[in-house]
């Protein structure tokens, strides 16, 4: 069988695979609100001349937690991918 990622089913499994989508998805909103604030907070501080350093560093920032976004995502993917895997062995070995 293919590795299958980003699949509904992954994700609803059992209670553990319910925890961990939830646990990332929380993680991603943080991110997301982390991103949005260091953007916005930049934009103003771009009104002052003296602020133009400090605003280029959440500008930067911000770029690094809207990279995170599909990194977290991805990870919580392989993460119940695995966790499928080990079910469906956890499932061969109980067939012995």
């Amino acid at each position: 069988m293919p590795m299958q990622l980003f699949r509904h089913a992954s994700r609803e499994r059992n209670a553990d695979t319910r925890r961990v989508y939830a646990l990332y998805e929380i993680a991603h909103t943080v991110v997301d609100f982390a991103a949005a604030l260091c953007f916005l907070v930049g934009s103003i501080l771009f009104f002052w001349d003296a602020a133009e350093t400090p605003a280029i560093w959440l500008f930067v920032l911000g770029s690094v937690f809207f990279f995170l976004k599909p990194a977290i995502r991805l990870m919580r993917e392989i993460q119940l991918y695995r966790m499928g895997r080990l079910d469906r062995l956890a499932a061969r070995a109980e067939e012995d």
